[in-house]
C-alpha cells in the first residue's frame, strides 16, 4: 500500500513544494508506532524551512515539512506499552507532518481525550503551546499586568490574546486595520502597525507602560519594543519575520540575537529573552506534556477556542504557503490529511 506526502524539493518560494508517492508504508521500530495523520497545520516555521532559515532542522532537502499533527494510532511497533491501535493522539514532530503516516517513538506522543475537534487541537500544539508557555514559563505574568502583542491578528497572537484575557490582563495588539475586528472579540486593543507608531501610542496611554511584550517581527521591533517596558517588565521575542521578509537574512537574525543578550547585560531593570519551543522542550522535556495536556483541558472546558483561518487539503500545500508568506490569515490554517470517521 502506498501514501502520499509533500516534500521540499530545494529551498524556496511555495512551488517548491511538491506532492509525492511512497510506494509503501513506513513500519515502525521498536518503541515506535505508526500513525494515520488525520490534520497537520500550516505554519510560520513551516516556511522558514522551505526557505532554508529554520535554525532548528539541519536535515537538507529533499525533506517534507509539519511542525505537528493530530493522527491514529494505525500500527504498534515491538515494546510499545503506553499505546493502542486506534487511539488518537497528537505529537510536535517538527518537521515531518505533511504526510499521510509516519512512525514516531512512543514517548513523544499524547493521548487525545474523546470529543475534542482534531483540527483545533492541532492548532493548541505549536500555536496554543507557544503563547502559553512564553506567558507562563517565560514571562510569569500574572492577573492585572499590561501585555503588547505584536502580529496580534495571527496563530500565535490571537492565542496569546485568548489565554491572557483568561487571566485578566489588559492586552495590545498591533495589527493591519482588516484585523483590528477580531483583536477586539479577543479582548485586545489593537494598533494599527501600519498608520501609527505603536510605542508614541503607548506612551499616551495611561499606566506607565508595558510589563510583557511578545514580539515576533524582530529587527528594529525589538528595540522600540524594550523601549515601551516599564521597570521590571520583559521582552520575549520568539521571530525574526522583518529579516526574513526584508534582505537582511540570517545576518539580521544573528544582530537580533546579540541585541536580546546584550540588554540583559545592562543595569536597566528590564529584561529581554529568545523564547524557543524546541529548545524548551530539550531544556524541560517534561513541560511539554504537562502543559498539552492543559491547553486540551481548557479547550474541553471551551475556555479557548482556537482561531482556524482555513481548512485545506494536504495537496493544497502549495496555496497554503502562498497565503502564509503574504500574513493573509487570520489564525490557523489547517491541513487535512485523512477526513475522521
Amino acid at each position: 500500500m502506498g501514501y502520499k506526502k509533500v516534500i521540499i524539493s530545494k529551498y524556496g518560494p511555495p512551488e517548491v513544494l511538491q506532492v509525492i508517492e511512497e510506494q509503501s508504508l513506513p513500519e515502525p521500530r521498536s518503541e515506535e508506532v505508526r500513525v494515520k495523520v488525520l490534520v497537520t497545520s500550516a505554519a510560520f516555521t513551516d516556511t522558514l524551512l522551505r526557505k532554508g532559515m529554520y535554525p532548528e532542522v539541519r536535515k537538507k532537502p529533499p525533506l517534507t515539512p509539519g511542525y505537528d499533527m493530530v493522527g491514529i494510532v494505525d500500527r504498534c511497533g515491538e515494546g510499545v506499552t503506553s499505546l493502542k491501535t486506534g487511539q488518537r493522539v497528537a505529537a510536535m514532530t517538527v518537521y515531518g507532518a505533511y504526510t499521510e503516516y509516519m512512525c514516531l517513538p512512543q514517548e513523544s506522543l499524547t493521548p487525545v481525550p474523546e470529543g475534542l475537534d482534531s483540527a483545533e487541537v492541532v492548532s493548541l500544539i505549536l500555536t496554543y503551546m507557544t503563547a502559553y508557555q512564553m506567558l507562563h514559563r517565560s514571562a510569569k505574568v500574572h492577573s492585572g499586568q499590561t501585555l503588547l502583542v505584536h502580529g496580534a491578528g495571527g496563530a500565535v497572537g490571537t492565542a496569546l490574546l485568548q489565554l491572557g484575557k483568561l487571566l485578566d490582563l489588559k492586552m495590545y495588539g498591533t495589527a493591519r486595520k482588516s484585523k483590528h475586528g477580531l483583536v477586539k472579540q479577543l479582548g485586545g486593543i489593537p494598533i494599527d502597525y501600519q498608520a501609527e507608531d505603536f510605542v508614541e501610542r503607548i506612551k499616551r496611554e495611561p499606566g506607565g507602560g508595558i510589563d510583557a511584550v511578545f514580539d515576533c517581527i524582530g529587527g528594529d521591533y525589538f528595540k522600540r519594543s524594550f523601549r515601551v517596558l516599564r521597570p521590571g517588565g520583559i521582552l520575549v521575542a520568539y521571530g525574526f519575520q522583518q529579516a526574513i521578509m526584508g534582505k537582511g537574512g540570517i545576518v539580521d537574525i544573528i544582530a537580533g540575537f546579540l541585541k536580546l543578550q546584550f540588554w540583559n547585560l545592562m543595569p536597566n531593570n528590564r529584561k529581554a529573552l529568545f523564547y524557543s519551543i524546541t529548545s524548551m522542550r530539550k531544556k524541560h522535556p517534561a513541560w511539554f506534556n504537562e502543559d498539552l495536556v492543559q491547553l486540551m483541558e481548557l479547550l474541553k472546558q471551551r475556555k479557548i477556542q482556537p482561531v482556524i483561518a482555513r481548512k485545506m487539503p494536504l495537496t493544497e500545500a502549495v496555496q497554503a504557503h502562498r497565503l502564509l508568506d503574504r500574513s493573509d490569515v487570520e489564525g490557523k490554517i489547517v491541513l487535512v490529511v485523512h477526513e475522521e470517521g
